[in-house]
Order: structure tokens, then C-alpha cells, then sequence
């Protein structure tokens, strides 16, 4: 999430009642969540097991609830609570659009729009873009032209598709981020102000489902044909000429190579690297980072040869066990 305008640390703190430790004029030029921070981010950090790893990230600015050695070239904002204050920041400087906003497009040549399609303000459409009837598009949207969009699709505010680009029926692009936080209480939600992004010649199948990131975006990379009922989290970059089968989920904060193959039911959760080119067997569950170029199988995945093999003895341990135990 970058800002419009860069701000001073001293003008961050002010707003959540903090306390800056270091150059009270530091600038901040965006904020994001950990695993996607840029030089000029400010990120939050509220555990002290993960207080190195936000230090040192690319991260110049670190909101943390404990006073610590300031790094080089870094601010540090004390907070008593700094994923509350991350989620302050964030809806101070982007709020939450009501959701009852229409207005009227501004539409490329041959565009055809269906009945009962409602926009949002700021939306651009290019030229000879098809968008299919109860379709709903949210705020600050811009749609490539030649893209096909089949009708009771919703797209979130401030997603971008690209041209050639096609949307089969009841797809969500822009979802909220799955992300809470645990309090006495319950859960605290992570505010979602990222976006998605779909690069050109993305093909997205019915009933799929892609969130936003929390404060960066959620990207498809071009040529990616994804089936239908596939579930992709938040702040997940999937890469280009992928192809991904029906039922596969995704959580949020992986990333995927190019040239990558899942086929249904494929489980991956979050934190996870799948190299370029690899192909993952059906049902295979991804519980650590597989390199490219292989192909997997199995719960936990592993190279297809070796999952195989494991699955052939125990087919054979019933017999084994009657040598052993008559």
C-alpha cells in the first residue's frame, strides 16, 4: 500500500499516539505486511520472536510494542499494540469505501455491458470488453480491453485485469484477506487494503476465489489458466503459463513459479516456494518449498518417483506382516 503523499514518523506516531525512536523526520512512503515490505514501508511487528526479522527486513520504518537498538537508516514507532495501530494506520490513509457507491464508467469503443451491472466510482473499461448481467465492480477497478466477464461476477475495489483476460460466472477477485489476529476475546481482523492483479491472457474458472493482499497485491501472471472452485489467499504471487485444477487451495504469502502445474485438490499453505516448472500430483499436500523442474505426489509431497515407491510397500505390508508374524 503506497501513500499519495510520503509522511514524517513524527506525523505517523501522532496519529496512533506513539512514541518515535530515532529521526523524528524520517518519511514513510507505504506500509505493508512483512513479507512483501519495500524500502520506504513501515511493517508492524508485536512478537518478540519475529523483532529480528522485521529489523532487518527491507523495511525502513518498524512499528514494535518494545524499545530496541535502532537499526542504520531506520525509524522504530513504539506502539502498546501494534497490529491495532498497523490496522488504524491503514484505514486512516485508505478508508473503507461504503459499499452502496455506483456511478458510470468510462468505457472503451465496442464494449457491451449486461443488465443489472453495477460500478463503482473510478472505473475504467477498455475497448471490446463483454461484461455479463448482475456483474458487480467496485471502486477504482480498471478491466483490459477484449477481456470477457460472464455474469454475477464481483470484483473488489481497486483490482486491475488485464486485456484478454476471462472471468467465468460467480468468480470473487478481491476478497478479504483470511488474517486475525487471537485475543482473550476472540480474533482481531487484519484490514485488507491491497489488490489483485491478473495479468493479460488470464483465464479465472467459475465459483474461483482470489483475496486481495493485505497491503501489497495479489498477483496472476500472464498466460495462467486457473479452474474452477480454486480458493488463492492473500499477498500470493502465482507466476506465468501456470495451470491450476480445480479445487486447489492456495493460503496466503506463497509463491509460485513459472510454469507450474497443480492439479485438483492440491493443498498449499502459507509461506510456501514452488519452483518453476514443477508439476504437483492431484490431492498432494505441499507442506514445505519444493524445487522446479520435478514433479510431486503425495501428503507431504515428495518427488513422484519416491511417493510411489512408499505407496508400493504399503500395499505390500499386509503380506510382509504374515511372513513375519504367520
Amino acid at each position: 500500500m503506497k501513500l499519495t503523499q510520503p509522511v514524517t514518523v513524527t506525523e505517523i506516531a501522532r496519529i496512533i499516539g506513539g512514541k518515535v525512536l530515532g529521526n523524528p523526520n524520517h518519511i514513510v512512503s507505504g506500509f505493508n505486511e512483512i513479507h512483501r515490505v519495500e524500502p520506504g514501508d513501515l511493517t508492524f511487528v508485536d512478537v518478540e520472536k519475529y523483532f529480528k526479522k522485521s529489523l532487518n527486513s527491507r523495511a525502513t520504518t518498524i512499528l514494535l510494542n518494545q524499545e530496541v537498538e535502532i537499526p542504520e537508516g531506520k525509524a522504530l514507532i513504539l506502539s502498546n499494540d501494534p497490529f491495532r495501530d498497523y490496522n488504524l494506520l491503514t484505514e486512516y490513509f485508505q478508508p473503507r469505501s461504503s459499499l452502496d457507491i455506483y456511478n458510470e464508467p468510462i468505457l472503451g469503443e465496442n464494449t457491451h455491458i449486461g443488465k443489472n451491472v453495477v460500478f463503482g466510482n473510478n472505473v475504467s473499461v477498455g475497448s471490446n470488453v463483454e461484461i455479463g448481467h448482475n456483474t458487480i465492480i467496485g471502486n477504482n477497478v480498471v478491466i483490459g480491453s477484449e477481456t470477457l466477464i460472464y455474469g454475477n461476477v464481483t470484483i473488489y475495489d481497486n483490482c486491475q485485469i488485464g486485456s484478454n483476460c476471462c472471468i467465468q460466472s460467480g468468480a470473487v477477485i478481491g476478497g478479504e484477506a483470511f488474517y486475525y489476529k487471537k485475543r482473550p476475546y476472540g480474533r482481531d481482523k487484519m484490514l485488507t487494503k491491497g489488490r489483485v492483479i491478473l495479468e493479460d491472457w488470464v483465464e479465472i474458472g467459475a465459483n474461483t476465489t482470489i483475496d486481495r493482499g493485505v497491503s501489497a497485491d495479489t498477483i496472476i501472471g500472464e498466460y495462467t489458466k486457473i479452474d474452477n472452485l480454486v480458493q488463492i489467499g492473500h499477498d500470493t504471487v502465482v507466476g506465468k503459463r501456470c495451470i491450476i485444477a480445480a479445487q486447489v487451495g492456495i493460503a496466503g504469502v506463497s509463491n509460485i513459479g513459472d510454469d507450474v502445474t497443480l492439479w485438483g485438490q492440491v493443498g498449499i499453505p502459507s509461506n510456501i516456494y514452488i519452483g518453476n516448472g514443477a508439476v504437483v500430483m492431484a490431492k498432494s499436500g505441499v507442506l514445505a518449498s519444493l524445487e522446479g523442474g520435478k514433479t510431486y505426489l503425495g501428503v507431504p509431497a515428495k518427488e513422484f518417483k519416491k511417493s510411489w515407491r512408499e505407496i508400493a510397500c504399503i500395499e505390500k505390508l499386509p503380506e510382509l506382516i504374515k511372513k513375519i508374524d504367520p
